[in-house]
C-alpha cells in the first residue's frame, strides 16, 4: 500500500511543462508535484494504489489538441481516491482529463469542476471511465459537481450512492457537454430527493444518452431546477435550462424518470422507461422569477414506458405556473403491464399525442437482471432505447 498523505493540498499550476511529457507517479507527493508542472500535454500516469482524497488545483491551462490527462497506468486497476472534502477539486481550469480513476467516501462532492467564480468559464473538461461512490452521504452531496463548465465531456463513468438530497451528476450554468455512457445507481430506499442527472443554472446544450438510471433518485433527470439567482451561468438567462435533450437511456424505479423543471426547450427521446414509482414524467416551476419563462416547450417523443397500475395513478404531474399545453407528445408506445386493457385509459397526458401505440407488450428480455432491450420480433418497433445505443 502507498504512504498516505492527509493534507488537503492547494496547487497553482505554472504550465512549466510545456511539450508533451509522460510522468509517471506512485505516490500522492509525486502527483502533486507533477500537477504543479503540468502544462499542454503533459500525461500523467498514476500507479495502481490507495491514495488519500481532497486535492484541490487551480487554472491547470492544456490545450484542445493537447490536454493535461491524469490517467491509471493500468486501467483494470485503477488508483482509488478516498476520502477528503472532494475526491479531487479542479478550479477555473481548462482542457483537462481525468481518465479511468476511483474516487469513493469523498464527504462533500466525488470530483467537483468549476470556473472559481470568474467571468470565464472551465473549458474543455473530460471525464472519462470514472468510479465515483459514496459521497455524502448525507445532504445535498454530489458525485460529480460541475458549476461553469463549457464544452465538456463525461462519458462511460459510473457514479453510486450520492447524497441522500444530491446528484449523481449536478450542472449549474453548464454549456455544450455530453453525459455518455455513463450509470447512475442510487439506494432505492433513501434516495426520494436525490436526482441522477440535473442540468440547472443557466445550463444549455447538454445532452445526456446512452445511460443507464437505476432507482437514481426521486428524479432520475432534474431538466432545469432551483437555483439561486447568485449562481446562475449567464446572470439573468431567463430560465433555468434549455436545450437540453436526453435520448436512448434506460430507466427503472424513481419517483419520475424525467422532470421538467423551469426549462424553455428539452427533447426526451427514444427512451426506455420501466416500473416509474409514481409518475412518467413531471411539468414544474420551481423558481418564481417573474423574468423566468414558465416551464414550456418539452418534447417527449418516441419513448417506450412499461408501467403498473398501482404505482403509477397520474401519468403526468403538471404543476402550477407552467405551460403544459406547449409540450408535444409523439410516437410513444404505452405499457400497462398489470392491466394491459386499461393503458390507453390511463395515460393521460396535457396535450394530444400523435401516433401513439397503447397497450402492446413490449416483451423485453429480462427485466429482473436489467435488461430492457426489446427481443427481436417486438410488436414495439421504433420507440424506446435504439439499437445502436449501448
Amino acid at each position: 500500500m502507498k504512504r498516505i498523505v492527509s493534507a488537503t493540498l492547494l496547487f497553482y499550476a505554472p504550465a512549466l511543462i510545456s511539450t508533451a511529457v509522460e510522468v509517471k507517479v506512485s505516490d500522492r507527493a509525486g502527483l502533486v508535484s507533477a500537477l504543479q508542472q503540468a502544462g499542454p500535454g503533459t500525461v500523467i500516469v498514476v500507479a495502481p494504489g490507495n491514495y488519500e482524497g481532497g486535492l484541490s488545483a487551480a487554472k491547470l491551462a492544456g490545450e484542445k489538441a493537447n490536454r493535461i490527462i491524469v490517467k491509471a497506468a493500468d486501467p483494470k486497476q485503477p488508483p482509488v481516491f478516498t476520502g477528503g472534502a472532494s475526491g479531487i477539486h479542479l478550479s477555473g481550469c481548462s482542457f483537462v482529463e481525468l481518465s479511468h480513476l476511483t474516487f469513493t467516501g469523498a464527504t462533500a462532492n466525488g470530483v467537483n469542476i468549476d470556473d472559481g467564480k470568474e467571468a470565464n468559464p472551465a473549458r474543455g473538461i473530460v471525464l472519462r471511465n470514472l468510479i465515483v461512490t459514496n459521497s455524502g452521504p448525507r445532504g445535498n452531496r454530489d458525485g460529480i459537481k460541475m458549476s461553469g463548465v463549457d464544452e465538456f465531456t463525461i462519458a462511460d463513468c459510473r457514479v453510486e450512492r450520492w447524497g441522500a438530497s444530491g446528484s449523481g451528476i449536478d450542472m449549474v450554468g453548464c454549456h455544450n457537454g455530453t453525459v455518455e455512457g455513463c450509470v447512475f445507481e442510487h439506494d432505492a430506499a433513501t434516495s426520494m430527493q436525490a436526482n441522477g442527472v440535473q442540468t440547472k443554472g443557466g445550463s444549455s446544450g447538454v445532452t445526456i444518452r446512452q445511460c443507464r438510471f437505476l432507482n437514481a433518485g426521486g428524479r432520475a433527470v432534474n431538466v432545469g431546477g432551483s437555483t439561486g439567482a447568485a449562481y446562475f451561468r449567464p446572470a439573468n438567462p431567463g430560465c433555468e435550462a434549455r436545450d437540453i435533450t436526453v435520448e436512448d437511456c434506460y430507466f427503472t424505479g424513481s419517483l419520475a424518470p424525467v422532470s421538467f423543471v423551469g426549462v424553455d426547450g428539452a427533447q426526451f427521446r427514444h427512451n426506455t422507461i420501466h416500473h416509474p414509482g409514481k409518475w412518467v414524467l413531471r411539468i414544474l416551476q420551481e423558481n418564481r422569477d417573474p423574468a423566468f419563462a414558465p416551464c414550456r416547450k418539452g418534447v417527449f417523443s418516441d419513448n417506450l414506458i412499461v408501467f403498473r397500475s398501482g404505482d403509477v395513478s397520474e401519468t403526468v404531474n403538471v404543476g402550477a405556473g407552467t405551460e403544459p399545453a406547449t409540450f408535444t407528445f409523439a410516437r410513444n408506445a404505452w405499457y400497462c403491464e398489470d392491466n394491459r386493457a386499461a393503458t390507453q385509459r390511463r395515460v393521460r397526458l396535457p396535450s394530444p399525442e400523435t401516433d401513439g401505440l397503447c397497450g402492446e407488450d413490449p416483451k423485453l428480455r429480462d427485466p429482473a437482471a436489467d435488461d430492457f432491450r426489446k427481443v427481436e420480433g417486438s410488436p414495439v418497433k421504433t420507440a424506446g432505447v435504439r439499437e445502436k445505443a449501448k
